[in-house]
């Protein structure tokens, strides 16, 4: 009896079966014209969760006739790598190519990333990475200019209807009831996410095999509570934690980050608004916020769930206490404002550097006064037009 999750046993096995993501393969698209002639090159699939990296993935494998192998970046390094090369680089002599799925492959450091760089460069396997973090900040650049970045979108509902109806067909079990407003409801509260509208659905087959609107909102409760179809109840609560911990309510603070985490809220998300937080609204009353948070995002990027939850709470808990001082925020939006009223104002030559002759003969550099060995307290940095200006 095969036990896995619904997810992976109706797990689309063609481009037919597969839904959304209409752009990346339509007809004469990139991705597709590279599938069609077996010439696919390594890439980073980037969206959603629930979005189709992985079955997409997966597919380009089946269709390539590739041997597919599958990394958590959570969960391996650089030894698996190794392992993985040397099968690949025997597969090359029996003209096999080695497809290397990398999930979270944003989880990986410097050093495991840099690992792929000379297999990824010299084909000895095709890399597929998927992450639902920003490529250009959480992969090295090296690695990003040696794939072709595809950004997946989050699926529609209708989307997630076909998906449901179709893992209903391959169930297959007449005595599963379940009407149209079921499906709906189930596609309506995934938030565009496949694999948690199959995990509803599979969990409420199991509860009983007459799948109701009211059953559908018992399984979801929670998630109901948290997310709504338009996205609007995420934006609700970082908002709610971000004004709780400003106004120094400690508890409703961890209320909303509870919320969060329980929804199933990314933690770096939630991690780089705490870093945000701690210098936009805490700012120059206690710099050791912004220390704090930063190491909680380290904390979050290494561990993740279920570990860094209490880290992001100490953070949380920290931040909402902590006195507030917003003038560094106030201040920079002065300067901004400037810089677009005034535009690229001269730098004032005696503040310029002046690595060359000409330079100096041009004044660069000229009675610039050494602060730490001279008294430089009538010393303008500023340009002319903005003399004496006050932003702090």
């Amino acid at each position: 009896m095969d036990i896995s999750p619904l997810a992976d046993r109706i797990r689309p096995q063609t481009l037919s079966e597969f839904f959304g993501q209409k752009k990346l393969i339509r007809k004469n698209s990139f991705l597709k014209s590279a599938i069609e002639n077996d010439r696919v090159p390594s890439m980073i699939f980037w969206g959603p969760p629930g979005s189709g990296k992985t079955t997409l993935a997966q597919i380009i494998a089946n269709l390539t006739k590739s041997d597919f192998v599958r990394l958590s970046a959570v969960s391996s390094g650089k030894k698996q790598l190794m392992e993985i090369v040397a099968k690949a680089k025997e597969g090359i002599e029996h003209k096999k190519k080695t497809i290397l799925f990398i999930d979270e492959i944003h989880r990986w450091n410097k050093a495991q990333q840099d690992a792929l760089l000379p297999y990824v460069e010299n084909g000895t396997i095709i890399l597929i990475g998927a992450t639902t973090e920003n490529p250009s900040f959480e992969v090295i650049g090296a690695l990003v200019s040696r794939t072709r970045v595809f950004v997946l979108e989050k699926l529609t509902e209708e989307d997630i209807e076909k998906i449901l109806k179709r893992a209903l067909e391959k169930i297959n079990d007449k005595k599963i009831k379940i009407n149209e407003n079921s499906i709906k409801l189930i596609s309506n509260l995934s938030n565009g996410d496949a694999r948690m509208a199959l995990n509803t659905l599979e969990a409420s087959i199991n509860a009983s095999r007459n799948i109701t609107e009211k059953l559908v909102k018992e399984i979801l409760q929670k998630t109901h509570l948290l997310y709504d179809k338009t996205g609007e109840e995420h934006y609700n609560i970082i908002s709610a934690l971000h004004k709780s911990m400003r106004g120094g309510d400690a508890n409703a603070s961890l209320y909303w980050l509870a919320r969060m985490i329980e929804g199933g809220e990314d933690p770096l998300y939630i991690a780089r608004r705490l870093v945000r937080f701690a210098s936009e609204d805490i700012g120059l009353a206690n710099n050791t916020a912004l220390i704090l948070a930063n190491a909680v995002f380290d904390v979050c990027h290494k561990l993740g769930y279920p570990e860094c939850n209490v880290h992001l709470a100490q953070c949380v808990i920290y931040l909402a206490k902590s006195k507030k001082n917003v003038s560094a925020y106030l201040a920079y939006g002065k300067a901004k404002k400037d810089v677009y009223e005034y535009g690229n104002l001269p730098v004032p030559l005696h503040i310029r550097n002046a690595p060359t002759k000409l330079m100096k003969d041009l004044g660069y550099g000229k009675d610039y006064k050494y602060t730490p060995l001279e008294d430089s307290s009538d010393q303008i940095y500023l340009p002319d037009k903005l003399k004496n200006r006050k932003y702090i």
